[in-house]
Order: C-alpha cells, then sequence, then structure tokens
C-alpha cells in the first residue's frame, strides 16, 4: 500500500481523521504554502488562503474521488482558493502597467521571508509582466515542478497549449534576464 493510499485510508476512518489530518499538514503544508505565495504575493494573504485551502480538504476529504492523487487535488484546491481570493480583492481587475509590476516586486523585495538577489527580483518582475494565466503555468511548472499532467488537471488546459505557454514563457524571461 502507497503511503497515499494510507493516509487516505487514515483521514477517511473517524476515529484517526485528526492525526491523520496532522500527517497531511506536515506533509503538504509548505509545498502548498510556496504553490499560494506565488499566486497571492505575501506571506499574510498566503498564510489566510492556506488555512482556507486545509479547510477546504479537511470538510470534502471524504468527496475525494481518487481521480488525480491526493497531492494534484490538494493543489487544486489551493489553486482555486488562491484564485477565488485574487477575485474577492480585486474587484476592479487591474491592468498589468510598468508601476503595477513595480509595486508588486517591492511588495516582495519588502518582505522578510523573501531573500533573494537582484536576478530573482528580475525574474520576478518579468513573470508579473505576463498574463494570470501564463503567469500560473510558469509558476506551477517551474517553480513547483509539477508535471504538465498534473498542471493540466489542475487548469483544466491542455497539455500542448501549457507547453506552448511554458515555453513561450521561458524564451520571453531569458530575453530579458540579463538586459
Amino acid at each position: 500500500m502507497s503511503k497515499e493510499t494510507e493516509l487516505l485510508c487514515k483521514l477517511r476512518n473517524p476515529a484517526l481523521k485528526d492525526y491523520a489530518f496532522n500527517e497531511l499538514l506536515d506533509t503538504y503544508q509548505e509545498r502548498l504554502y510556496w504553490h499560494i505565495r506565488k499566486i497571492v504575493i505575501t506571506h499574510e494573504n498566503a498564510s489566510d488562503v492556506l488555512q482556507n485551502t486545509f479547510i477546504r480538504v479537511y470538510k470534502n476529504i471524504q468527496n475525494f474521488q481518487e481521480k488525480s492523487s491526493l497531492h494534484t487535488w490538494m493543489f487544486r484546491i489551493a489553486y482555486n482558493e488562491s484564485i477565488r481570493y485574487l477575485e474577492k480583492n480585486n474587484k476592479k481587475g487591474y491592468e498589468i502597467s510598468e508601476e503595477f509590476i513595480e509595486e508588486k516586486v517591492q511588495i516582495l523585495s519588502e518582505d522578510a521571508y523573501f531573500n533573494g538577489d537582484e536576478i530573482q527580483l528580475k525574474l520576478h518582475k518579468i513573470i508579473e509582466s505576463f498574463s494570470e494565466k501564463q503567469k500560473r503555468v510558469f509558476q506551477m511548472k517551474y517553480f513547483d515542478e509539477l508535471s504538465f499532467k498534473e498542471i493540466s488537471e489542475l487548469t483544466k488546459v491542455s497539455e500542448s497549449t501549457l507547453k506552448s505557454m511554458y515555453y513561450s514563457s521561458v524564451k520571453i524571461i531569458e530575453e530579458k534576464i540579463f538586459l
């Protein structure tokens, strides 16, 4: 029995659910935090979204149909919670302007949890100039190291479209990073 299958059995057993949920937190909390953090940017927002994600996981674990891995299912919930958070807090929407990008990079560079150098800040500035969908795909592939198949399951976009988006992002970064 795989570790994930064993964990699922415990999560579905009312007597072991709380213990198993702590194990789930230990296993996935950090990876989900950073996945969310790349979408919502600040530590405070990421912590809020992470909490909402785990509440949703806890409440819905009985409904998990195992059509994907537990990991992918939780990433999908985290992704949806992050997008929901952004939509709720950006009701007017926003235009990707130079000012907007600079503001996002400034927030990142002032964050106590960010310890990147100038190249990393430049990379994040370039990423912020991407469309939301292109940004998410790049972040999930590059930073979260998800496969195109997993990203496809999360975003409901074909693998070929994702590959095209990712590799065009890589090309843009390669062209702009050392300018």
